[in-house]
């Protein structure tokens, strides 16, 4: 809920994927707490906020293009996620606040968004869609390897010899829970270097009781929504020790997400914020055998990836190429997927 991650991308949408620039744009403090307090009761609608967000995307695609040096009729199609609300796979239901028509207007550029809502109606479960674009970029890593994001929730992409061998899934929280808990104890909304964490101990009682949770014996693939954990197991703890308990958490559920791989990854290839936190990382390599890599090693950037995917699906979309598949959602077939709006609409 920090802001917004956009990414220029030459692509076809299959084997050829140029990351071409990358802007971040944060959100004004009083637009996230808004935000925040919609995803606390996302049933009641909060007036205007959709179109805020929309605006607030308008504004981050232009700041991508100054920065890149793009003039906005060079850009073929926008891919909009939007901001994930609701996510109910089990209720055929999900939501992303966002719309897809009024930023097509704004920008005088046709738009891709819906990503999700597809595959949901078909009985998948919607997320992650990020998986057919890691097989793109990993073309030059051994197999199998997986593909690591550590954003609010965790998902893995793992990623074998074959086109099909694929498999994709929620492994737990990456920073939801340790960015709540920092700002919580520290008024910022992230624990800055992992220092707060370092401060700690972890509380081995409290991270045994959050393993327990069902989802992670449940068969991928499996998402989660961000309201699945809580703060609870460790609301008793010191802020110190509640944070490296987190990270503890965060790495435990990772680890044990190799028991639903097909065979053990040769390396695990690490994007999104987390792994900014170095207590994250450092969790990490203790627990998993194979390297465990920032996507930088491998000329990616970690930062851009998950917009970049989203630019790759909206391309995608516009070709009517599949965005999910069996083994990345548990969709019943390979599945198509996002709507298309034209400016004007």
């Amino acid at each position: 809920m920090d802001g917004i991650d956009a990414a220029l991308l030459w692509t076809d949408g299959e084997t050829v994927a140029e990351p071409r620039g990358f802007a971040f744009c944060p959100y004004p403090h009083a637009f996230r707490t808004a935000l925040a307090r919609a995803l606390q009761d996302p049933e009641a609608r909060a007036p205007g906020l959709e179109a805020a967000l929309t605006d607030h995307h308008t504004d981050a695609v232009r700041e991508l293009l100054t920065v890149t040096g793009t003039l906005a009729d060079q850009v073929a199609l926008v891919g909009f996620h939007g901001h994930t609300v609701l996510h109910r796979p089990a209720e055929h239901r999900t939501w992303q606040l966002g719309d897809g028509q009024r930023l097509a207007n704004s920008l005088r550029i046709p738009v891709a968004a819906d990503f999700r809502v597809a595959d949901v109606a078909a009985g998948g479960e919607g997320a992650p869609l990020a998986p057919i674009y890691h097989r793109a970029l990993a073309v030059e890593a051994p197999k199998p390897c997986v593909f690591l994001n550590l954003g609010g929730v965790a998902n893995v992409t793992w990623i074998g010899e074959r086109e099909d061998d694929l498999l994709a899934f929620d492994t737990g929280p990456a920073n939801m829970l340790l960015d709540e808990w920092a700002l919580r104890h520290t008024g910022h909304p992230v624990d800055t270097g992992g220092a707060l964490a370092r401060a700690g101990q972890v509380d081995a009682a409290a991270l045994a009781a959050m393993m327990t949770a069902a989802y992670f014996a449940r068969q991928p693939p499996k998402s989660l929504d961000r309201l699945d954990f809580d703060l609870e197991p460790v609301a008793h703890l010191s802020p110190a020790d509640g944070a490296a308990t987190l990270v503890a958490f965060t790495a435990a559920s990772i680890a044990g997400s190799q028991a639903h791989m097909p065979s053990p990854p040769k390396v695990w290839i690490v994007g999104g914020g987390g792994r900014h936190n170095p207590m994250v990382m450092a969790a990490l390599r203790a627990q998993l055998e194979a390297p465990v890599q920032p996507a930088e090693a491998w000329a990616i950037n970690g930062d851009a990836l998950e917009a970049e995917a989203f630019a790759y699906l909206a391309v995608r979309t516009a070709r009517g190429l599949p965005l999910s598949f069996p083994g990345t959602t548990a969709a019943p077939e390979p599945m198509t997927g996002g709507r298309l709006f034209q400016p004007g609409g």
